[in-house]
């Protein structure tokens, strides 16, 4: 990407609507901007709007809103131009065609953002936050892209780094001074500091798991034999009628997905086909990919028919999705049909009394729906997401932190073995790296295109 030639990109959604924005920045954008303005900028102060016409040789072209903000003030550091126009697609595209005949460039994916990185307007970790801000769904997705924008895991990690920095010119400060045998960093002190670094690090690390299921969902399979209600669960779960309902055995041969909000959170609930002995071949691929979908699940909804279910067969149940699904899935159990006649609460107990996670529910009436929501809220650490507590939702933060703890255990371990300073300092430097890998203090170029071509146009 060359910094100073002038891009210009849709930046609104594409296709029709009642408005539409164009954005231009670049050295040259208020120049080519007032080529095809109807009125001077000449005046028009930072952070300004304008009312004009867009005109392309004296003809008209749209009536439009004019927004000026001049460097260093802008999203980019550099002269931007953001002009809100009418939202037809013709509008759009011959405004644009415009600005790129006038000299301006189509912008590249994410190139708006990251010459705002560059430029020194955000850190690297902040830059990626935009992106999750966008593609936020919940209200948990949403609250941390906004945390880490504002910079609160920046502020986090470059406290960690410069704390390291300080007993790391220490170490190199020794080396200088190698033959008078002198330490100027006290090892004792330094053991106390990556401790507590490491402390954070791994707790930045272990919130992943959350972070992971805020940005994209917590997977959740309900699981059972046919007949058993899931579909008319995950009805009642969405509150429409998303499944197909029916007294016929193995009507649901395919995965049905949908999701909802709860608590902030998403969950995505599969609705599996039924498991069951069958030499319906269609069936059959419908109860393999129950088993796929058990497996790639953080939740199994187990369900099982309270009129037709025995204590043994649930028993294999359980053993058959555990050996699926692994046995660190949270799995709860739930007891459908409390509804039917003839059901009798306290024989029940006595008989499944012993299972822990079971819910006893009617799918059907709604009965005790809220109390499996409840306990779908107890398999994520929401208390964490309204805490204002900084969680890793980013896998490329959470592969530097295992790095950065990997390598901060070393240290700790060469303090233990008494190694020599100079190894020390190489120790010290490979944990810095990595967490500078974060924020964009360390990068590389494929990096910085890797991260930045995920970004739509016109951001």
């Amino acid at each position: 990407m060359v910094k100073n030639e002038t891009i210009c990109a849709l930046s609104s959604a594409p296709g029709m609507g009642a408005i539409a924005l164009i954005r231009m920045s670049g050295e040259e954008a208020i120049q080519i901007a007032q080529s095809v303005f109807s009125k001077s900028l000449e005046h028009v102060g930072t952070h300004k709007v304008t009312h004009g016409w867009i005109q392309d040789e004296g003809q008209k072209v749209d009536e439009v809103v004019l927004t000026l903000f001049r460097a260093p003030n802008s999203f980019t550091g550099e002269d931007t131009v953001e002009i809100a126009c009418h939202g037809s697609i013709f509008i759009q595209q011959s405004i644009l065609e415009l600005l790129m005949h006038k000299g301006a460039r189509m912008a590249k994916p994410g190139e708006f953002t990251m010459r705002a990185y560059l430029n020194g307007k955000m850190d690297l970790s902040q830059a990626e936050a935009i992106g999750d801000l966008i593609a936020s769904e919940s209200e948990g997705a949403h609250k941390q892209a906004l945390h880490q924008m504002r910079g609160g895991f920046s502020k986090e990690i470059n406290e960690l780094r410069d704390r390291l920095i300080h007993f790391a010119s220490m170490v190199e400060l020794e080396l200088d001074f190698g033959e008078e045998d002198v330490e100027f960093a006290n090892r004792d002190q330094l053991r106390k500091l990556l401790t507590e670094i490491l402390g954070v690090v791994d707790s930045l690390k272990e919130s992943f798991k959350l972070g992971n299921a805020l940005k994209n969902g917590v997977p959740v399979a309900i699981i059972g034999a046919p007949n058993a209600g899931k579909s008319t669960l995950l009805n009642a779960l969405l509150n429409e009628e998303r499944a197909i309902v029916s007294d016929i055995a193995g009507t649901t041969r395919d995965t049905i997905e949908d999701h909802i909000i709860l608590d902030g959170i998403r969950y995505n609930f599969i609705d599996t086909a039924g498991i069951r002995h069958t030499e319906d071949t269609i069936e059959k691929m419908g109860i393999e990919r129950t088993f796929t979908k058990a497996r790639q699940a953080s939740v199994v909804l187990l369900l099982f028919d309270v009129m037709t279910t025995t204590p043994r067969e649930l028993a294999d149940m359980k053993r058959h999705v555990m050996e699926e699904a692994g046995e660190n899935v949270n799995t709860i159990l739930l007891a459908n049909k409390a509804d039917s006649k003839g059901f009798d609460p306290e024989e029940f107990r006595l008989s499944f009394g012993g299972n822990e996670n079971m819910i006893v529910i009617s799918a059907k009436s709604g009965t005790h729906v809220d109390k499996l929501k409840a306990a779908l809220l107890k398999t994520v650490q929401t208390g964490r997401v309204h805490s204002g507590e900084t969680i890793v939702t980013n896998a490329r933060h959470h592969d530097a932190l295992k790095k950065a703890s990997a390598s901060l255990n070393e240290i700790l371990a060469g303090l233990d073995d008494g190694i020599t300073g100079d190894f020390l300092a190489i120790d010290i430097r490979k944990t810095l790296y990595h967490l500078g890998e974060i924020t964009g203090e360390i990068n590389a170029d494929d990096l910085l295109n890797n991260i930045f071509s995920s970004f739509c146009i016109g951001k």
